[in-house]
């Protein structure tokens, strides 16, 4: 009886070493992935929207990652007034996924900086 307790505990404490072994490894890839992310080729597509505005994809290697057809952080539906509005943002975001930043949320303000949006919104 003695020794199938010590062959149970035995087993045991290998086991739960494999365990945290399996645990450091998998943290080391999750740490691999997300440093990785700067690597990821993000592009951007110009898509009309409603009314005659504009839009963007976001594609991330070449699957639909972002779909934006209304201008983020403004209500309402509509989108860009030009194309160039809607590349700005693009861009804008692209960067903040590049940096990790998970979701790429905008601001009024930073809208605002890139003159997409007036300042009286």
């Amino acid at each position: 009886m003695r020794i199938i307790l010590i062959m149970c505990f035995i087993t045991f404490i290998f086991s739960a070493q494999a365990q945290k072994i399996n645990d450091n490894t998998s943290d080391s890839a999750k740490y691999s992935k997300e440093k990785n992310s700067e690597s990821v080729n993000f592009i951007f597509k110009i898509i009309p929207s409603i009314n005659g505005t504009w839009g963007y994809d976001i594609l991330k290697g070449n699957k639909l990652f972002i779909h934006q057809t209304s201008i983020p952080a403004v209500s309402g539906n509509e989108g860009f007034k030009t194309k160039a509005d809607a590349e700005k943002v693009a861009r804008l975001v692209i960067s903040k996924l590049k940096k990790g930043e998970m979701p790429p949320s905008l601001t009024k303000e930073e809208l605002k900086n890139l003159k997409v949006i007036s300042t009286t919104k």
